[in-house]
């Protein structure tokens, strides 16, 4: 058996990969036992490979190092490409309220971290590990390793350092969160308010049936009637004498027309002083049967879109009410339902909900292909494509005044910024980025557990040692603090200050902090989707500028 023993404990290529696969292995079982309804997930992987290095396996740090970076890349840009079509749409409206909050908790924490490095004169590297355990982000400690490679040579032991504050602060930075939001829950919360029943009026899908009874709209036009409309929604289907058909933009309403409007709950009582009144049915399905009328030639289907040719076209130059008399109700694009606008652009992968007559609906979804198998395939010349741009970015010198050195996006900033630019835009130059979400799940999953295992290993040798001989309890009341104080100052004034319901406030502070295992606590305690929604609008922004502000820490202050 010299040969198995040789292979498990001599450096080599295959050892590296075979503990690599072990760690990720036994990481990712353990991590689905729960605590309290608390589990770890992945990160338990980082954890494992604590564990095996601490015994002091040696490996080949070369194919670690080169693991390790890769693993991140990959997740990097997987992401950026994943949250490119939603990240600037997030920035506007109401997401923009919610990302300027999520903003203040990142700026809080950096200023938190850089108090404590002054006063208590922890290493900066050290204090910027700390940060992105107390935060969760192990993709930002990434980014901060890379900065710190680059400005300081052979720092090796820094980057080894770093890593290892991030893990001793880590746990508490899951549970900190925790216990902020049901602080925030029980103390910033008035008692009668405590269910949040405002909360489920959110702008959430709203399907409801109107009744025209306003005669000032009697006999103009649907496309007459939405430009003096303040309020978007779609007019699905008209029941008029009996009968139920597919309304166009020519199409006239007349009082006691019956419609079924989609649109989202905050505009239903502008809609219904619009039109003169809401009836008494609340659709929750779009494709629910009207027994009282006839609509036996009316059928809704979902199409998908997979033609390369409508990526980036906008809906309503397709005419596609006009010329095949159907309507499409929504969007679902990575499982976020959209409005369908005039003026929503079209990505390859968009399921469309469109209501019409048999044979139309055929014709509409021949021309936009819903054909399933297209998308099996993955898109990997944008994939790679785009990493080796977001390489080439991250290499790119960046002079600063009063800096000797110039910084660099590094292999973290310039993928996640190429994969979002990409993910956003490529649509609008032709060029097809859409993964199927199945795909792009399988790609950011295998790239943070292999980094996460890598990193593990590379900082387990002196974990316990530090925690219980060295800084280590330090660190963690330093990590505490980072996490618990900016999440409390801007979750109290959120909802004291500028009236945030609780469920988007909990959702954002989650987001803000890359939080997935506290979101789902906030999801137990409310009836709502909100928290979900909160989360999904300021993740983006939040990871983005996690990665960068981890690198500019350093490159401007050590």
């Amino acid at each position: 058996m010299d040969w198995l023993e040789n292979i498990i404990f001599t450096p080599s290529t295959i050892q590296t990969v075979i503990l690599i696969s072990a760690v990720s292995a036994i990481g990712l079982q353990l991590g689905k036992i729960k605590i309290f309804n608390i589990s770890l997930g992945i990160t338990f992987v980082f954890f494992m490979g604590i564990v095996l290095g601490h015994f002091g396996m040696d490996v080949n740090r070369d194919m670690l190092y080169f693991a390790q970076n890769f693993g991140l890349i990959l997740f990097i840009y997987s992401l950026g490409l994943q949250v490119g079509p939603g990240f600037f749409p997030s920035l506007k409206k109401g997401g923009l309220k919610l990302n300027i909050a999520a903003f203040s908790v990142i700026i809080l924490g950096i200023l938190t971290t850089l108090v404590l490095h002054y006063t208590i004169h922890v290493p900066l590297p050290d204090m910027v590990g700390i940060l992105c355990g107390a935060v969760t982000n192990t993709p930002a400690l990434g980014a901060a390793q890379q900065t710190l490679a680059q400005m300081v040579p052979d720092s090796q032991a820094g980057m080894s350092s770093m890593a290892l504050a991030c893990a001793i602060a880590y746990p508490l930075g899951v549970v900190g969160v925790i216990l902020a939001i049901a602080l925030i829950r029980n103390y910033a919360m008035p008692k009668s308010n405590t269910n949040d029943d405002h909360e489920k009026k959110d702008k959430g899908t709203y399907v409801g049936e109107f009744q025209v009874r306003n005669p000032k709209i009697s006999g103009k036009t649907i496309m007459e009637i939405m430009q003096h409309s303040p309020k978007k929604f779609v007019i699905s289907r008209i029941w008029r004498d009996g009968k139920v058909t597919i309304p166009t933009s020519d199409s006239q309403l007349f009082v006691n027309d019956h419609l079924l409007v989609i649109s989202i709950k905050a505009d239903v009582n502008d809609i219904t002083a619009l039109l003169g009144e809401q009836e008494n049915v609340d659709w929750n399905k779009e494709d629910v049967d009207w027994n009282h009328i006839d609509n036996s030639h009316l059928v809704s289907r979902l199409i998908i879109i997979t033609r390369k040719k409508f990526n980036g076209v906008k809906l309503g130059s397709l005419k596609l009410r006009n010329i095949y008399g159907i309507n499409i109700t929504r969007v679902n694009r990575a499982g976020i339902e959209l409005l369908a606008s005039p003026e929503l652009s079209l990505q390859m992968g968009d399921k469309l909900t469109i209501v019409g007559e048999y044979n139309a609906i055929e014709n509409v979804a021949k021309l936009l292909g819903n054909e399933v198998k297209r998308l099996r395939n993955p898109n990997l010349i944008a994939i790679f494509t785009g990493i080796a741009l977001g390489l080439i970015l991250g290499s790119i010198p960046i002079p600063f005044p009063g800096m000797s050195v110039p910084i660099k996006l590094g292999i973290a900033g310039g993928p996640i910024i190429v994969g979002i630019l990409m993910g956003a835009f490529g649509p609008r130059i032709g060029l097809t980025t859409y993964t199927t979400q199945s795909a792009n799940l399988m790609l950011r999953q295998l790239g943070i557990v292999i980094y996460l295992a890598c990193l593990g290993l590379d900082a387990g040798e002196h974990f316990f040692e530090t925690i219980f001989q060295g800084d280590g309890l330090l660190w963690v009341a330093l990590g505490f603090t980072i996490t618990i104080v900016p999440v409390l100052i801007v979750g109290f004034a959120s909802i004291k200050i500028f009236r945030f319901n609780y469920s988007k406030t909990a959702g954002m502070l989650c987001g803000s902090m890359a939080n997935p295992m506290a979101l789902d606590y906030a999801n137990s305690l409310v009836d709502t989707d909100e928290p979900a929604v909160g989360y999904a609008t300021v993740y983006p922004v939040s990871m983005f500028l996690r990665i960068i502000f981890a690198q500019l820490i350093l490159a401007l202050l050590l």
